[in-house]
C-alpha cells in the first residue's frame, strides 16, 4: 500500500438532469419558489439522471504521470472533483494518500476578494504549509506567472489568462505530492501551455505524482507515463499511453466533422476528405493528390485570426502540422463563414489510418479559440507505384524522395 497514491473504488457519481445549483436567494425568492414547488416538484425518484461516473476502479502509484483522456461527457472533470475533494461520490470511495494540489476551473480555489500575494499564501495554509514555507516560494510563483505588476490587486480584476497563469503556479509550486490538472490549461495561451508542461514534468520528475486531463494527446505521449480512458462514465481502458491514445483516437473516428453546437466564437463548422477536384472522397490513393474542405465562422469581425490542421497517425502520433501562417496567407478580417481548402501532394503518406485534428487561434495573443482532436479520421489506399510494390511491408508514415546512388569501387593497380 505504500506505493500507491490514489486509490479508486466501484466510484460512481449520480447527477439529476435540470438540477440547478442556487448559490443565493431572498427570503422572497425562497417563498416564491416553496408556493411553485407545491405544484411542479417532481418525486426524487421520478426525476431523470445521468451517471457521470459508473463503478470506476483504478490504482496510481507514488511517482507516475498519469493522462486521463476520454471524449466530452467521459466523466473526466467528475473524477478529478471528486478526488479534490470538490464534490462526493454517489457510491464507492477514493483514497487519495498525500497532499494534493488541484488546478480544475477557473475560479476554484481562490478567493475573489483577496490579492494575488494573499492568495498564495491562503492556498499554502490550506495545503498545510507553514509561511516560511510559503515565503521560500513566492517569488518563483510571482515570476512564473508573470503577474509581478498585480499581486497586490484583487483577483477578482484579473484576466483570465492572469488568473488561470496564478491558479497554476501556486498549484504547481507549493510541493504537493499529488499535482491534479484539468483541461483549464487550454485558456492559457500556447506559450504558456508549453511552460506549464515543462513544469508538470519538472514536477513529475522529482517523484511527485500527476493527473491530468487533456484533449491534446501530443502532450499526453510527451508527458504521461500511463493513461486511463474513460468513456460516458466507464473505465474502458488503463495501461500504457500509446496503447490508450490508439484506442481513444479509434472508438472516435469520423469520416467527417460536424460542430455540436456554436460557441459564438471563431470555431470550425465542418470539415471532411476532398480528392484534387476539390469533391468529397473516402478513400484516396496515397500517390495521389488530396486534402481538407474546412468551413469556419468568424461571429465578430476580428483580425489575426489563423486555422491549421494536425496529421496523426493510428496511435496518436504527429506526423506533420500546417496552418495559413506557413503560406502567409491572412485570413480575413471580417464576420462570415468562410471556406478553406488544404491539400497534401501525392507520395506524401505511406498508406494507413490517419486521424485529422482541426485547429483556430489567434496569432497575436496564441489563444485557442477552438481544438478539434480528432475531427475526423480518415484512411489512405495504397497507389500504382513500384515503391509501394511490398504494399503494407513498408514502415513509416512519410515518403522522403531520397538522392541514391551506386557506383563501383575503383581498382589501385597493385593493390596486393
Amino acid at each position: 500500500m505504500s506505493d500507491i497514491a490514489i486509490r479508486v473504488e466501484h466510484l460512481a457519481k449520480r447527477y439529476s438532469i435540470g438540477e440547478a445549483v442556487v448559490p443565493y436567494r431572498t427570503l422572497r425568492d425562497t417563498m416564491a419558489s416553496f408556493v411553485r414547488s407545491s405544484f411542479t416538484r417532481t418525486p426524487p425518484d421520478q426525476r431523470a439522471h445521468i451517471w457521470a461516473l459508473d463503478d470506476v476502479s483504478c490504482e496510481i502509484t507514488r511517482g507516475e504521470v498519469v493522462g486521463l483522456i476520454g471524449g466530452n461527457g467521459a466523466g473526466k472533470s467528475t473524477l478529478l472533483k471528486i478526488l479534490s475533494r470538490i464534490t462526493t461520490p454517489t457510491r464507492g470511495r477514493a483514497r487519495i494518500i498525500g497532499r494534493v494540489g488541484s488546478l480544475l476551473e477557473v475560479g476554484t480555489g481562490f478567493h475573489p476578494e483577496l490579492t494575488g500575494r494573499e492568495n498564495i499564501f491562503l492556498n499554502g495554509a490550506i495545503l498545510g504549509m507553514t509561511r516560511r514555507e510559503i515565503a521560500r516560494k513566492f517569488d518563483d510563483i510571482v515570476a512564473f506567472a508573470e503577474v509581478d505588476r498585480f499581486i497586490d490587486t484583487a483577483v477578482k480584476y484579473y484576466s483570465s489568462g492572469m488568473y488561470v497563469r496564478l491558479a497554476f503556479a501556486v498549484a504547481a509550486h507549493l510541493e504537493p505530492e499529488i499535482l491534479i490538472v484539468d483541461e483549464v490549461l487550454s485558456v492559457g495561451d500556447a506559450r504558456f501551455q508549453q511552460k506549464c508542461l515543462g513544469k508538470m514534468d519538472d514536477v513529475a520528475k522529482s517523484g511527485r505524482t500527476v493527473l491530468f486531463v487533456t484533449h491534446n494527446m501530443a502532450a499526453v505521449q510527451r508527458l504521461a507515463t500511463s493513461a486511463i480512458l474513460l468513456e460516458r462514465g466507464k473505465l474502458i481502458g488503463s495501461g500504457a499511453v500509446r496503447p490508450m491514445v490508439a484506442r481513444y483516437l479509434g472508438g472516435h473516428s469520423h469520416a467527417g466533422y460536424t460542430a455540436a453546437r456554436r460557441t459564438g466564437k471563431p470555431q470550425v463548422l465542418e470539415s471532411y476528405l476532398i480528392d484534387q477536384a476539390g469533391r468529397p472522397v473516402a478513400r484516396p490513393l496515397n500517390t495521389d493528390t488530396f486534402g481538407f474542405h474546412i468551413r469556419f465562422v468568424l461571429p465578430e469581425a476580428r483580425s489575426g485570426v489563423r486555422v491549421g490542421i494536425g496529421v496523426l497517425a493510428a496511435d496518436g502520433t504527429v506526423v506533420f502540422t500546417s496552418g495559413t501562417d506557413d503560406v502567409s496567407l491572412d485570413v480575413p478580417a471580417e464576420a462570415g463563414e468562410f471556406d478553406a481548402r488544404v491539400m497534401v501532394p501525392g507520395d506524401t503518406l505511406l498508406a494507413g489510418d490517419y486521424h485529422l485534428a482541426l485547429c483556430v487561434w489567434d496569432s497575436s495573443s496564441s489563444d485557442i479559440f477552438d481544438l478539434q482532436e480528432p475531427a475526423l479520421s480518415f484512411s489512405l489506399e495504397y497507389g500504382p507505384s513500384v515503391i509501394y510494390n511490398r504494399g503494407e511491408g513498408r514502415k513509416g508514415f512519410v515518403n522522403i524522395p531520397c538522392a541514391w546512388s551506386v557506383s563501383p569501387v575503383p581498382t589501385l593497380i597493385g593493390r596486393s
